[in-house]
């Protein structure tokens, strides 16, 4: 697979975009966004959290998005690869998914 290849998994609701199959998610983090392109919103959560984790030796990201009631419901984190403080890695994503220039970004990038 060249290193710029991305799995993107649709199923109804829900989107998934990997960097390896099967998608496992040894972190993750959840927060909810208004609605717009799911692929769109992925693609640039997963970029953030890449900047915020990728000093993480082992680390591939991945994003789940589902389409729920009240707009899109994120998914955030990945596959690791050894052991890793879990806390703070948790920590960083949600500091990612919760900053309100990330999260006003995304709105109007999937827009």
């Amino acid at each position: 697979m060249p290193r710029n290849r991305w799995h993107i998994l649709r199923d109804g609701d829900v989107l998934t975009l990997a960097r390896r199959l099967p998608v496992r998610f040894d972190l993750a983090v959840s927060t909810t966004l208004q609605g717009g392109s799911r692929l769109r919103i992925a693609r640039q959560v997963r970029q953030d959290v890449w900047r915020a984790l990728s000093n993480l030796r082992g680390f591939a990201p991945a994003v789940r998005v589902t389409r729920i009631a009240s707009g899109l419901e994120v998914t955030a984190g990945g596959q690791v690869a050894g052991r890793f403080p879990r806390e703070q890695a948790e920590a960083r994503i949600d500091a990612v998914l919760n900053d309100p220039a990330n999260r006003a970004r995304w709105i109007r990038w999937a827009g």
